[in-house]
């Protein structure tokens, strides 16, 4: 009887964490369709290479990118009015809804371009002390929980990024990313953006 009663709990607890699930869910498709699917698509395949795409992306980084925008460590004014009413539930919802998606890769635009970008981003710039994207993001571009995807990332986002943190316009992530971008010339930007956007 015992084992029976921790069975009939372990049921319900696993019924209960399904039906939050299916309520996050539920609750994600519904700011995605009011707000988010005009810039970033229904999911996350995005309409432009000036809006990221976010499926694919892991949740955690997702969260993490609402909330800065939301307390303005990250600036946007688009964004800031898009996030201002959500709560941090809202962003964690999205932010698993978001990662569910499928990713839709496609090839690189400028194979040339993506032939140095692919070396930058395995072995970095020796000459200039610029490291291996790899070393963080990893061989394969899938990045961590803090770290964002760059697999499969429009390369014209990648690359706006990069400027970004070359001027300090972006300071809400890794201060690290300032070090090592500044080392980076335009070309090598532009180079690694290409590459990572074929992964």
């Amino acid at each position: 009887m015992r084992r029976f009663n921790r069975f009939f709990a372990a049921a319900m607890a696993m019924l209960a964490l399904s039906a939050h699930a299916q309520s996050d869910e539920a609750r994600a498709k519904k700011i995605v369709n009011g707000v988010c699917f005009v810039c970033h698509g229904a999911e996350g395949e995005s309409s432009s290479e000036v809006f990221p795409r976010l499926a694919g992306q892991h949740a955690e980084y997702i969260a993490k990118q609402l909330e800065a925008f939301k307390s303005g460590k990250r600036k946007s004014t688009a964004m800031g009015e898009m996030v201002a009413k959500l709560s941090s539930e809202d962003m964690v919802a999205l932010g698993k809804y978001f990662e569910k998606q499928k990713v839709q890769p496609e090839p690189p635009k400028d194979p040339e371009l993506a032939a140095v970008g692919k070396y930058l981003y395995l072995h970095g710039n020796k000459f200039s002390g610029v490291p291996a994207c790899a070393s963080c993001h990893g061989p394969a571009g899938l990045g961590t929980a803090s770290l964002p995807r760059l697999a499969g990332q429009y390369a014209g986002y990648v690359e706006s990024q990069l400027k970004q943190f070359h001027t300090r316009e972006r300071t809400n992530d890794n201060a690290v990313m300032h070090t090592i971008v500044e080392k980076m010339t335009p070309l090598e930007m532009a180079a690694v953006a290409e590459y990572v956007s074929g992964l």
